[in-house]
């Protein structure tokens, strides 16, 4: 006998740990079966699970489990990325509680701190996923830093290196100047911050008293200024092209160029270029052969190496003294230095508040610093144009379509890609230096050697390079280093191409575009036929969750209020194409009664004799309920294929939730009651044959996205042995004969008794007072049918009899029509028909006042121009729901008018 309750907690241990013991996840190569593959974007190691996860994992969990019930040898490749700076941050900070540094400690015996951490707190994130309910194939589980990914890593580096496309070269990164190395843009997160906007004189050279002036938010990074920039275009400043400012507090003379990088209306259209401190300059640089100066260290301080011998004394002024006094400061401390003696000797005109983006490190929270440093880099240019054709030719299919176009923005302008970080933890470069400094490029060390002494003609002593790779250099291997490449592997040549990959807008360019062109290059052909890209998860009002705001949702405490059923259902209702998934508490919740409606309803069949019949054949049914219930399954199983099919998880879910509930629990089980109680043993046997049926069409159609419930389900109705459920087919629609006729029968009656039950909330009729209803104009199949359905409209309606109307409408009726028949509801002698109509008309003016009120708001351009999009959302869809409530009111009080 079923618990009153389903118990989620008790439930997913037990069940995962069945499926776990049973391998019921893993993959099975020598099947015979057509393979499908998905390949799980490796989570962090250091990672814990949070709702961004949480979505993207159950999208791929339901894909999986549903192609394993279509009977496809299923691959979902799980593994967790060594994630370089994040896990290098983690045992460091492990460390600065024992009062040592990484430093202090060594390459070697950190690097093997880092391995003793990662085996004894690196599982975390995937003993969450088994809390999730993923249906991984654990015993494949990889790691971006093990041997065979290893091996794959240094083939890829060799064998780019040896074509010409990975090499060395000086140029702007972005810096940390905490962790002393470059990181990705990825890892960069852009703050708006309050500023000031410092406006500095440049004396031109031979021109008495006269001077240029700039506006800087870095005056500290103006030692290393090369020139000044205007736009060709301004008059203002056409006549100094070509000439030179002395640069403030150096000396130096610098030129004035014409480039368009200069915005006119923007400062004063003038500005300083420092090749060496921005981006955008040092483009300028470029394109104007210009020097490249740089003047912060690694750690953000003041260094002086480059512009020591650029410092000159101008009219008596000692600018040597006051510039060396600044090595060694904080770029902090040397701005406010550099500001105090620029405004002592009046080159400071103004300052002005300012507001800009600064960019900050992700990890760490360090102010990221464009420097100018000698790095390892990939040509991703040349890597992009095949990735480019991929898409553009149809090998790969993004859903949405439009996130192709921002392929294509991102590839067709795509720069060099830095590879190289000044880290310990991660792939060691494999490229060892001679006393020289040449390069040798070797898959180990003894390869190098024997290059070496080939090169030298004898043994030398070499030094390995002390950088480790981007981690997206080995994450953009996964699709195929996980299979045993370089190795010609079976999993390799029948696994590869995976079918679809799942993941976020926000890592297009990092990853996707990194795996398309990785596996273009080196398979020769794309990684996945299609990208699926989902949105954000934001809380309930559409904000992006986040720690500052408090509106971050951890997935692990839903679990254990709601149960992973709920959770992972909600995401799949809330997951649109095109669109953020709004997520909060109340809507797990809200879906944990679906569960819980799923139990009772199974418990109410359990209760009625209900069994799973191995034999049924829904082909044979007789009743024109039946009938109809079958056929509405058939219905639902096609609209489920079909929109997991394109991956609208929303409409699989809803289809599911309104068959579930509208369909099975509110019609046919009310419908069903009395033919349980029936003593007609044939028809209550097959009533109870067409539940038992539906009942596992159900648990099969929710199996993929609630896969605790209804393998418990499964088992306790005697459907199959505990944990079965998940190798179970898919159910297919079934073609029933006249299947149109029994649909029409039943789909009549359930508009007549909605119409009815509508009639009577509307006009207050109290539950206990049955009322009996008189059709006008119906035909004899319509008086007919609702002879033979009486009792379900009597106990469902609150009607005391129902039958053709004979003579004139009694006074004080309410009528709907219902397809052909006005459907006539005496009210005298149930409710006081004034008192109702005072109360409808009293209702309606006040639904009308509030939609007065919303349109007078939302016609104000002031406040849409203002308020957040989320709130003018939110008003618009006020706007909808009041006005539906007028509409509603405007029919009852024409019903009883």
């Amino acid at each position: 006998m079923l618990n009153k309750t389903f118990e989620p907690a008790e439930t997913e241990k037990r069940l995962y740990a069945l499926w776990e013991s049973q391998r019921a996840f893993s993959a099975q190569p020598e099947s015979g079966k057509k393979p499908f593959t998905i390949m799980i974007p490796p989570p962090n190691v250091t990672g814990t699970l949070h709702m961004g996860h949480a979505l993207t994992m159950t999208l791929q969990d339901t894909l999986v489990r549903w192609k394993r019930m279509l009977g496809f040898d299923t691959l979902w490749q799980p593994g967790t990325d060594h994630a370089g700076i994040a896990t290098q941050m983690v045992v460091e900070r492990a460390l600065t509680k024992e009062n040592v540094t990484r430093q202090e400690l060594g390459r070697d015996a950190f690097t093997k701190r880092v391995w003793q951490w990662k085996e004894e707190s690196g599982g975390e994130i995937t003993r969450q996923l088994r809390r999730l309910g993923a249906s991984l194939d654990w015993p494949r589980e990889r790691f971006t830093m093990d041997e065979g990914l290893s091996k794959a890593v240094r083939e890829v580096f060799v064998t780019l290196y040896q074509e010409g496309l990975i090499y060395r070269d000086r140029r702007l990164v972005n810096w940390d100047p905490v962790f002393r190395s470059a990181i990705s843009d990825l890892e960069v997160e852009s703050k708006d911050v309050s500023g000031s906007l410092w406006y500095i004189r440049y004396p031109i050279d031979g021109m008495d008293d006269a001077s240029i002036t700039v506006a800087t938010t870095r005056p500290e990074t103006m030692l290393g200024d090369v020139a000044v920039a205007v736009n060709p275009d301004d008059e203002r400043y056409s006549r100094l092209i070509g000439k030179s400012v002395r640069l403030p507090l150096t000396g130096r003379l610098i030129p004035i160029v014409a480039d368009s990088y200069s915005d006119p209306e923007k400062g004063t259209g003038a500005v300083k270029i420092t090749p060496a401190h921005d981006f955008n300059d040092f483009e300028v640089g470029r394109r104007h052969n210009l020097p490249m100066l740089s003047v912060l260290d690694e750690e953000a301080r003041i260094t002086l190496d480059d512009v020591q011998g650029e410092l000159v004394a101008v009219e008596g002024v000692a600018y040597p003294e006051f510039v060396k006094s600044l090595g060694g400061l904080s770029r902090e401390d040397a701005r406010k230095a550099v500001v105090s003696e620029l405004e002592a000797l009046g080159y400071l005109e103004k300052i002005e508040p300012h507001r800009h983006q600064v960019p900050h490190a992700e990890r760490g929270g360090a102010v990221i610093e464009p420097r100018l440093t000698t790095q390892w880099y990939c040509d991703a240019g040349k890597l992009a144009g095949p990735a480019v054709e991929a898409v553009t030719s149809g090998k790969i299919t993004f859903v949405p379509k439009q996130w192709e176009n921002t392929f294509f923005a991102w590839m067709r302008d795509i720069q060099p890609w830095c590879i190289s970080r000044q880290l310990w933890w991660g792939h060691r470069i494999p490229a060892w230096y001679g006393p020289d400094g040449h390069v040798f490029v070797a898959h180990d060390e003894e390869d190098a050697q024997q290059q070496a002494e080939k090169h030298y003609g004898k043994l030398e002593q070499l030094t390995q390079d002390e950088d480790v790779l981007d981690t997206w250099f080995s994450s953009g291997l996964w699709p195929f280093s996980t299979l045993g490449w370089p190795d010609k592997t079976p999993e390799l040549d029948r696994y590869y191409p995976t079918d679809v990959l799942v993941t976020g807008f926000d890592i297009i360019f990092f990853w996707v575009a990194r795996m398309v062109m990785m596996g273009q290059h080196f398979m020769k052909d794309v990684p996945f036929r299609h990208v699926f890209i989902h949105g954000l998860v934001r809380d309930e009002r559409g904000q992006k969750m986040s720690k500052s705001k408090g509106n971050g949702i951890d997935p692990l405490e839903l679990i254990d209020a709601y149960g992973a059923d709920a959770m992972r259902f909600t995401i799949c209702a809330l997951t649109g194409i095109g669109r953020d998934v709004k997520l909060g508490r109340k809507k797990v919740e809200d879906y944990r009664a679906f569960v819980t409606k799923i139990w009772n309803a199974a418990r109410f069949c359990e209760m009625n004799g209900v069994k799973a019949q191995q034999d049924f054949d829904p082909t044979t049914v007789k009743s024109a309920l039946g009938r109809w219930i079958i056929g509405e399954a058939s219905v639902a199983i096609q609209e489920a294929t079909n929109a997991l099919e394109v991956y609208r998880f929303d409409d699989y879910a809803l289809t599911c939730y309104r068959f579930v509930w509208n369909r099975f629990c509110d019609w046919f089980l009310e419908f069903a009651k009395p033919v349980f109680a029936s003593s007609n043993t044939e028809e209550s046997a097959e009533i109870r044959g067409v539940a038992a049926y539906i009942l596992g069409v159900i648990l099969r159609l929710l199996q993929p996205v609630m896969p605790f419930v209804t393998d418990d389900l499964w088992h306790a109705f005697g459907y199959g042995p505990e944990g079965s459920l998940i190798n179970e087919t898919w159910p297919t629609p079934v073609n029933l004969a006249d299947a149109s006729s029994a649909r029409s029968e039943c789909d009549q009656i359930i508009r007549l008794i909605s119409e009815i039950r509508a009639v009577r909330s509307e006009m207050n009729v109290p539950p206990s007072q049955m009322a009996p209803v008189f059709l006008k104009d119906a035909t004899p199949e319509t008086v007919a049918r609702a002879e033979n359905w009486k009792e379900a409209i009597g106990r469902m309606a609150r009607v005391s009899h129902i039958a053709a109307l004979e003579g004139d409408v009694p006074r004080g009726s309410a009528q709907v029509v219902v397809d052909e028949a006005t459907v006539i509801i005496p009210l005298e002698g149930l409710i006081d028909i004034q008192a109702e109509q005072d109360r409808l008309k009293k209702d309606l003016a006040k639904a009308e006042d509030e939609v007065s009120k919303t349109e007078k708001k939302l016609s104000n351009e002031n406040f849409v121009a203002r308020a957040k999009p989320e709130i003018v959302q939110e008003m618009h869809e006020r706007l909808t729901a009041q006005q539906g409530e007028c509409q509603r009111l405007k029919a009852a009080l024409a019903r009883i008018g």
